[in-house]
């Protein structure tokens, strides 16, 4: 879908690039995680990928054609979720949303859109008087009126309670299904985990991993298990490495001992992304 080769951009009020020469191809059908810290270069990517920002060096092909010499068909083809959701504040969330569907050529039905996001009810309210996550369901609907094949979602959860979350995960889990592309910027690990076919960990404009969720736990984790049992009323833990679960006394402990938790060495992408980019993730 999309083909980044040597990417380099500098604003043009600065002295040094922000984005430093990266490679990195989104195939279609696939949800791309582009991670980093704030001020690393995610959004300036995201930017240049939607046309936002032109005047970079290097390489970019959509559809295997140069990102450069597309025209405004380019536009009918993508949806853009911004993390500071944007409308008018004085229109009705339903006249946002028509106002912005005369720009393009396809058209979906709004109705069932609004409908999974719980603001059918609420769609002659005015935007502004909408909630936070209001208006991140709000704006996540306009990103899908065109019936695009390739979204590009910054923070789509971020501001959501755990159930209007869980329908917008749905809801992109759906695209990708139907055949459609996203390009994915979160703080959110646990969204970013289930989520994510591939990510990507951008840091001062270089990118320092690129890899499916598993395959950088096995890289980054540790190979062994840990176990919690009970003797004479007292919590004791153990650690076994893979190669010692096979072992009589790891199979003794578990069919002779209360067992009461088994966890493996598995690492997350939280601690991978600080690992990676030595920077905390912000609450």
């Amino acid at each position: 879908m999309i083909t980044v080769n040597n990417l380099r951009y500098k604003y043009p009020q600065n002295q040094d690039y922000t984005i430093k020469g990266i490679d990195f191809e989104i195939k279609k059908g696939e949800i791309f995680g582009f991670l980093g810290p704030s001020g690393a270069g995610k959004s300036t990517t995201q930017k240049i990928l939607i046309k936002l920002l032109l005047g970079y060096e290097g390489e970019i092909l959509y559809r295997g054609q140069p990102l450069a010499a597309l025209g405004d068909d380019f536009y009918e083809d993508i949806g853009v979720s911004f993390e500071m959701p944007i409308s008018f504040s004085k229109l009705t969330a339903w006249e946002n949303l028509q106002f912005f569907q005369q720009l393009y050529k396809t058209k979906v039905d709004l109705e069932p859109l609004l409908r999974r996001v719980g603001l059918w009810e609420d769609r002659h309210k005015k935007a502004g008087e909408y909630s936070k996550g209001m208006k991140i369901r709000l704006n996540f609907v306009r990103a899908l009126l065109n019936k695009p094949a390739f979204l590009c979602l910054d923070e789509p959860t971020n501001g959501l309670d755990p159930a209007n979350a869980r329908i917008m995960k749905d809801m992109i889990l759906e695209f990708k299904e139907q055949g459609g592309t996203v390009f994915l910027t979160s703080h959110i690990m646990s969204d970013v985990d289930e989520l994510c076919d591939r990510v990507a960990f951008i840091v001062d404009g270089k990118l320092r991993e690129i890899d499916s969720p598993r395959n950088l736990k096995l890289k980054y984790g540790k190979r062994s298990v840990k176990v919690e049992y009970r003797e004479n009323n007292e919590l004791i833990q153990r650690e076994f490495s893979m190669e010692a679960i096979r072992s009589p006394e790891f199979i003794n402990l578990l069919q002779t001992k209360e067992i009461e938790t088994l966890h493996s060495g598995e690492t997350t992408l939280e601690e991978i992304f600080i690992k990676v980019t030595g920077v905390a993730l912000r609450d």
